[in-house]
């Protein structure tokens, strides 16, 4: 029956598909940056960071690249904006990072044609991989400071009334922080007036086209707090697929009024206190333990489409704090293991050190996609453990994670059955960490085979249940039951008891599977 169902699929029964909060829920994603990813030709150009000038990085380089991205697990991936930018060198360097718009009807040249965006649409998709596309709603772009600024420039809107008149932000004032423009007295971005409805038609007109038009699965939208709150419902909804906005706060209760309005943000509460937590061995995870314990309960709908990073385009990267590998890897492995959408920034997986913009914008060509690279491997068995406890437990996704209390305060235990996540910030130069998982927390059962999946060890639970483990070096483990391991798959096999009959490839609400070139989407949770 199932394979007639998949037959009539692939003959055109369903010809599209605008994918929600729901099917994002078991992606991971990659974030790069168009312009320093890959090059259409794969040469060596010379990338002086620091110029922030464009390097030649395309829509076509990506598609070369997509396994290299996909071998590390990732089924997702985010590209930088995709409209015409200003062109020239102004205060700050070029746009080669798209958020300086010119016009929004327009592709940027830069990053190919439009045939090379739907090519890298139809690559991803054919891979069973989402496409998420960078939007900027705030502002347009600017060379130098608002006395340079000339509307006409711009389009479709080319007036002045079509934006907000200059001024510079007062952070403690709502009103300023959505209505006065971005940046400082050497260059600042003009801000549209989303006040105005003929400017919010128009936005929701041409968010609508873009996703039609590129079959994009999913947004990032950028400064999300600069925009007044109440646009954003009616703007998601003419999207008609996943939006996840930047707000760019410590603010719980701030940024959790946003989950309101779109369907998920980045987890920028938690973050400043990830990043704190694993800079050092004085770390606070007391501290990242009751933010993200928060998150949970102020979020709406829980902070499972949340999207999670340590790194990205914005912030220093995690590398330019801390070189203790111990301490990286621990910070790395949080977003895969607690609640939401892990995302992980270009260039992290090698080691890339930059610290701030633009330094922290490197072209990832110098590396030559090397895949034997202890983060890499990282990474890999990072994804590869999540999406096991996905494929284990048809409930992962939708049961909140759980901290089990640990006396040593640089300790951390996280629950979410089958995944036993450990994690420590010791350092590297640590002997005698450990963590104790009693018996009342009810894990795992006497006799129970566990592995170890970043090292692929054994791991025995004592006759109650109760589990002992000592850290290596400060490493995280993450403890998975043998049995939600596939004894064929590429993950600890060796270790593994498990099996599994799945042709497809699971995203959470559904999967995806291609027939005959066709991509369809099943809804085997309704089919089983």
């Amino acid at each position: 029956m199932l394979q007639n169902i998949l037959l009539l699929l692939a003959l055109g029964a369903i010809s599209g598909f605008a994918a929600s909060a729901d099917d994002w829920k078991g992606r991971s994603i990659y974030q790069l940056l168009t312009d320093r990813f890959a090059n259409t030709n794969d040469s060596s150009a010379s990338c002086n960071t620091e110029d922030r000038r464009y390097c030649g990085g395309s829509w076509q380089g990506v598609i070369n690249h997509l396994d290299y991205i996909q071998g590390m697990g990732f089924d997702a991936v985010w590209i930088s904006p995709i409209v015409k930018n200003l062109e020239g060198n102004g205060t700050y360097g070029e746009a080669y990072h798209g958020y300086w718009a010119q016009d929004i009807n327009a592709l940027n040249s830069h990053f190919g044609t439009e045939d090379d965006l739907k090519a890298l649409s139809s690559a991803l998709h054919a891979r069973g991989m989402f496409l998420m596309v960078d939007v900027v709603v705030n502002h347009f772009g600017a060379l130098g400071d608002n006395n340079t600024v000339n509307y006409a420039d711009f389009s479709p809107f080319s007036t002045a009334d079509d934006f907000h008149p200059p001024c510079l932000i007062d952070y403690t004032n709502q009103s300023s922080i959505e209505q006065c423009w971005i940046g400082d007295s050497n260059s600042d971005l003009p801000d549209l007036n989303t006040e105005s409805q003929a400017v919010v038609d128009t936005m929701n007109t041409w968010i609508g086209q873009l996703v039609h038009n590129y079959s994009v699965d999913g947004l990032r939208v950028d400064t999300v707090k600069h925009v007044r709150q109440d646009f954003w419902p009616n703007f998601a909804e003419a999207a008609g697929v996943f939006t996840l906005g930047e707000v760019l706060s410590d603010n719980l209760t701030y940024t959790a009024a946003y989950t309101g309005l779109i369907n998920a943000v980045l987890d920028y509460p938690t973050w400043f206190p990830l990043t704190a937590a694993f800079t050092s061995t004085n770390g606070s995870l007391s501290a990242l333990k009751n933010a993200a314990a928060a998150t949970q309960s102020n979020y709406k709908g829980g902070a499972s489409t949340a999207g999670l990073f340590l790194e990205n385009q914005d912030q220093p990267r995690f590398q330019s704090i801390t070189k203790d590998q111990s301490l990286v890897q621990n910070a790395m492995a949080w977003p895969f293991v607690f609640d939401g959408i892990p995302i992980l920034y270009y260039g992290q997986e090698q080691g890339y050190d930059g610290n701030g913009d633009p330094n922290n914008r490197e072209a990832l060509w110098f590396t030559a996609y090397q895949t034997q690279k202890p983060l890499v491997s990282h990474v890999t068995s990072l994804n590869a453990a999540r999406k096991a406890a996905i494929s284990s437990n048809k409930n992962f996704l939708t049961t909140a994670a759980t901290f089990i209390d640990q006396q040593n305060s640089a300790t951390l235990a996280i629950s979410k059955p089958p995944l036993l996540a450990l994690l420590t910030n010791s350092g590297n130069a640590s002997t005698s960490t450990s963590w104790q998982i009693p018996a009342s927390a009810k894990l795992f059962s006497q006799g129970e085979k566990l592995v170890n999946v970043l090292t692929c060890t054994a791991v025995t639970p004592s006759s109650d249940g109760s589990l002992a483990v000592q850290a290596q070096n400060g490493l995280p483990q993450i403890i998975l039951p043998a049995s939600a391991l596939d004894k064929n798959g590429n993950l600890c096999k060796d270790l593994a008891t498990g099996s599994s009959n799945a042709a497809t490839s699971s995203v959470g609400f559904g999967s995806w599977v291609v027939l005959g070139g066709t991509l369809v989407l099943l809804y085997l949770q309704s089919l089983l």
